[in-house]
This record gives C-alpha cells, structure tokens and sequence, in this order.
C-alpha cells in the first residue's frame, strides 16, 4: 500500500491515471467489506474493464457505516456540518496523505504559500470540532508565517482593517471563507481589493437566504472591485480539492477525477457538456473510498474542468456547499 501511497500525487498522464484507479479498485475490493459489499451487487458477477466501469458508492453510505479499509488505526474522524446524529463521518487513518493533498493542491492552483497573508472568515466552523474545512485552512495558516494569517472569526471590523493594512503594502492575499460570513463583511465593510483573492466555501446555513453562485459572486465583486471570485470545492467525504478561479469552472489536481452519471441511470457514465450527478474519484481516499457519487448535479468539459449546477431533489442541505438553482 506504501507504493499506491507515492504513485497518488505522481500521476503525469492519462494511463497513469487509469491504471492506478484499476489497481486502487482491486485494493478496495480486497479491503473495504462496505464497498465491496455494494460493488458486488452492483457489478452482479462481471469485472470492471475500465474507470467508467466502477461502482459508485452512494454518499450516503458515509452517515450510516463505517467507510475504512481493514486493517487501520483511526488518527481523526472528520464530521460534516449537518445536525447530530445526521452527520457523515470521514475516518481517517492516514493524516498525512490528507495534509499532501491539500498542500500539493494549493501550491498547483496558488503557487507557494509562503507567499501569502491567509485570512479565514469560518465563524460557525471555527467553532465545531471534525471540520475538515477547518483543519485544512488553519494548516494554510500555519505554514504561510505571515503575522497576520489567523481566523477573525465574527471580527469584521479587525479583519477589514487588516485587509486595509495588507493591501497598503501590496501584500498577496487569501480571504477564504463561507458564503453568508463574506455577504456580511462586504454588507458591513467594502473596500477595494486589487491584492487579495477571496475564496468562498458555499455554505449560507440558514443564516441567509440561499443565492445562486452567479447573485453571490456579482455582489461580493461589486462590493471588493473584484474581476473574479474563486470557490472551493471540496467535502467531509473526501480528501481532495477542487478550485474555481472563477465562473464556477472549476479544475482538479491531478490525482482527482470528476465523471458524470445519467440522472435516470445512475450507472451510467455520459460524456462531456451534459448534465447528470457529479461521481468523484480521489486517489487520495485509498483507505476510505476513493469512488464516491454524490448528491451534486454537474458537467464536464473537453478539458477536465467541470461546473457544479446544483443539487437533487430531496437531499439533505450540506452546510460547507452552497445551493444552486
């Protein structure tokens, strides 16, 4: 499992690709008796021939069993922000692939994090434990070593201030944070951003009422004189991120794949500039699941890149990713 480890985050063409994601299923039918179970019924007796062959397992399956590979010790259980008792739980046994993966991805989209002021704006996250969101940007925070880095929490007022003084010495930054959090500052206090790159991580919570990314994106703009705002996308049930730079275009690191199910036909795979349910393969989930469908709608594009357009009728309201309509 050690070499699957190293070839993850060194994948450098399509064959690489598709072969580990072969070997990573054979693993997982080995390993994982949840998603073996479910494959097995799935695949009725035949073998996968390639990637689009491969069962997805349903999201869901992360709120009611436990989704981990015999064999490992638990080192952190990653909770999504849904009510008790309705929460997906991620458990991990290998922090260290997670912490790669969220670095290498960063440095891929933003270059070196030394470089940056990271600013975080998760009052509601801050405040609960098992945040995957969490832990990731509080490492972004700790090893960009800039002395302002720090999550300001409700502190608009100190954070506008610190956004004054950062853009005064031209100093590159990131304001990452949730929705209704980043339509309050700029409700409470705009000013003009040309240093500073805001991510939004979805999530209004019911704290406002919901918008599509298009109204949220042209009102945070207009509020900064930004050209763009970039998201994230990312979930409790995986490891890997994916960023937009704006339009909701958003592109993967290497070692992630996004495919799209026909709605009426959940095992099938379609092609590109079609809309369906988002089904995800992250390399970095080899000891959970690394095929996962989710409840999003989406598509993709010749070049790898994919849109999020919304979610299913009737699925549960996932607190870190934003409605779409």
């Amino acid at each position: 499992m050690n070499s699957f480890s190293e070839r993850i985050f060194n994948i450098n063409s399509e064959k690489d690709f598709n072969k580990l994601c072969m070997n990573l299923f054979d693993f997982q039918m080995e390993n994982n008796p949840i998603y073996s179970a479910y494959a097995k019924i799935i695949l009725k007796g035949k073998n996968p021939n390639n990637i689009n062959e491969i069962p997805f397992l349903p999201i869901e399956f992360f709120k009611t069993d436990q989704i981990i590979c015999t064999g490992g010790k638990i080192e952190e259980i990653f909770l999504s922000s849904g009510t008790t008792g309705n929460q997906s739980k991620h458990l991990i046994t290998n922090l260290e692939i997670y912490k790669k993966s969220f670095r290498k991805s960063f440095d891929q989209f933003y270059g070196n994090i030394s470089e940056y002021c990271i600013l975080s704006l998760l009052p509601n996250y801050r405040e609960r434990e098992g945040s995957s969101l969490i832990y990731m940007v509080d490492d972004f925070i700790k090893n960009s070593q800039h002395p302002k880095s720090g999550f300001y929490l409700n502190n608009y007022k100190g954070l506008s201030s610190t956004l004054e003084e950062l853009e005064k010495k031209g100093q590159k930054t990131i304001l990452i944070g949730v929705s209704y959090a980043l339509l309050d500052l700029s409700d409470q206090f705009p000013q003009r951003l040309e240093h500073t790159i805001i991510i939004e991580t979805g999530g209004t919570k019911g704290e406002r009422k919901e918008l599509i990314k298009e109204e949220l994106h042209k009102i945070l703009k207009n509020a900064f004189s930004l050209n763009k705002i970039h998201s994230e996308y990312g979930m409790t049930e995986l490891l890997s991120q994916s960023y937009s730079k704006g339009d909701n275009i958003f592109k993967s690191p290497t070692w992630k794949r996004i495919l799209i199910r026909d709605v009426n036909d959940p095992l099938t795979i379609i092609g590109n500039d079609k809309t369906g349910g988002i089904n995800i393969i992250d390399f970095a989930n080899i000891y959970s699941c690394p095929f996962i469908a989710t409840q999003d709608l989406g598509k993709t594009f010749d070049d790898g890149s994919f849109s999020v357009l919304g979610r299913f009728d009737n699925s549960d309201v996932r607190g870190c990713n934003l409605l779409v309509q």
